[in-house]
């Protein structure tokens, strides 16, 4: 006889195979883990981490190698990662958020919100012609690093800050920084101008900005292992240790470290678990009230638009400026935008303190992904003394993020059901 709770658990058992079946027939992550296994042993990473979250699905995670070499402590679920410059598409959500509430206009000066602007030397106008979606899409003109010199050709620059720690430093610097073209004419990456976002959050709201992205992001998103900065007492033995390697040498880099003023850019620190609720708030779900709470679709859409493009054919392609088959992204409002073969990824990379890093959205087919690891391969041998210690690029002829990110555009997003 066939009972009522018999016939529930068959129904059970026959809906985990159907979800079994149906999961089979997606993408192959058995044949993607092996490739990412052998990218990052291939380029001596010590520690790293893979994520894939599609709606609906059960989420794929998987790790590769040591959060603590030293320790011999291994990557897994709680291992936090500095996921540097990815901190900026959390700005430009604020910012968003900011302009839904009618606080300012994306064609707002951005010196309507930060006076001292008006110390920057402008060749190519009044200053007032920069705007906050300049800002957003790194299309204002403004130099690459919060410091104005590079301290890489010094024999010791041990006593510089790893990055300024108060807005007085920024700007004191105001008077000799310059804008290098003409605002909105082209794109140039600019760590200073998302400084700039920060102050624009802080000074609009009252909260300071590691604050304000805690209660309007990192809250509802139930991010609560997420941080800014140097971690909690209570996360500190989780935090991934990272490093830079140069040919054979492999240097240990600061991974605890304060970002100071810049952390509107470079600040935020998590596991790979809590990124991966952020990126299923990128790829939405219309039933979860919470994501449009904490930024329309239609913003998102909005932020996802080309505004300029990237590259330049002067330079090098790198993980921000290039795409499978020489594709050259476009700058959106804090993302990337790449389109391949007539399909568009939504992405950002980051690179901080030996930390590499890559979050990607396939709007289209509600997926996303994030790569992490903990070392930077600079491909320099230790005796090219053109690369310092404190170089912490990767190389961009082979970036093992663009290497991955060839590999799932190709061979595991096509095969998202």
């Amino acid at each position: 006889m066939i009972t009522r709770t018999t016939r529930r658990l068959a129904i059970a058992a026959m809906g985990l195979c159907l979800a079994t079946t149906a999961w089979a027939a997606g993408p192959n992550f058995t044949a993607f883990h092996t490739t990412f296994d052998q990218t990052l042993t291939k380029h001596g990473i010590v520690g790293g981490a893979f994520a894939f979250e599609h709606t609906g699905d059960k989420p794929t995670e998987f790790y590769f190698g040591e959060a603590r070499g030293a320790l011999h402590q291994k990557t897994d679920a709680d291992t936090a990662y500095n996921w540097a410059s990815i901190t900026k598409t959390f700005t430009a959500v604020a910012i968003l958020q900011l302009r839904d509430r009618g606080l300012l206009s994306l064609d707002d000066p951005a010196v309507k919100y930060i006076p001292e602007l008006r110390q920057v030397h402008d060749k190519f106008g009044p200053i007032d012609a920069i705007t906050i979606r300049q800002l957003l899409s790194h299309s204002a003109g403004f130099r690459n690093p919060t410091w104005p010199w590079d301290c890489d050709s010094a024999p010791d620059c041990a006593w510089v800050p790893f990055e300024p720690t108060r807005w007085a430093q920024v700007e004191a610097m105001l008077a000799f920084t310059n804008i290098g073209f003409k605002p909105g004419s082209r794109w140039s990456y600019s760590n200073v101008g998302y400084v700039f976002l920060g102050q624009i959050i802080e000074r609009l709201t009252g909260d300071d900005y590691e604050v304000y992205i805690t209660k309007n992001i990192l809250m509802p998103l139930e991010m609560r292992q997420s941080y800014f900065d140097k971690a909690p007492y209570f996360l500190q033995s989780h935090v991934a240790d990272s490093y830079v390697r140069a040919g054979s040498t492999l240097s240990v880099q600061p991974y605890d470290f304060d970002s100071g003023i810049t952390v509107s850019n470079s600040g935020l620190k998590a596991p790979v678990g809590d990124l991966r609720k952020y990126l299923r708030f990128l790829i939405g779900d219309a039933k979860n009230p919470t994501y449009d709470m904490v930024l329309k679709r239609s913003s998102l859409n909005e932020a996802w638009t080309g505004v300029v493009p990237t590259g330049d054919a002067s330079a090098p392609a790198t993980a921000y400026t290039g795409g499978p088959g020489g594709t050259v992204p476009m700058m959106g409002l804090g993302f990337f935008i790449l389109t391949v073969d007539g399909h568009k990824y939504v992405y950002h990379d980051g690179d901080q303190g030996g930390f590499t890093a890559e979050l990607m959205v396939d709007p289209e087919r509600h997926s996303g992904d994030i790569v992490m690891s903990n070392t930077t391969d600079t491909g320099a041998p230790p005796a090219d003394t053109t690369h310092a210690t404190s170089n912490t690029e990767p190389d961009a002829k082979t970036d093992l993020r663009m290497q991955l990110r060839d590999v799932l555009v190709r061979d595991v997003y096509p095969g998202v059901k």
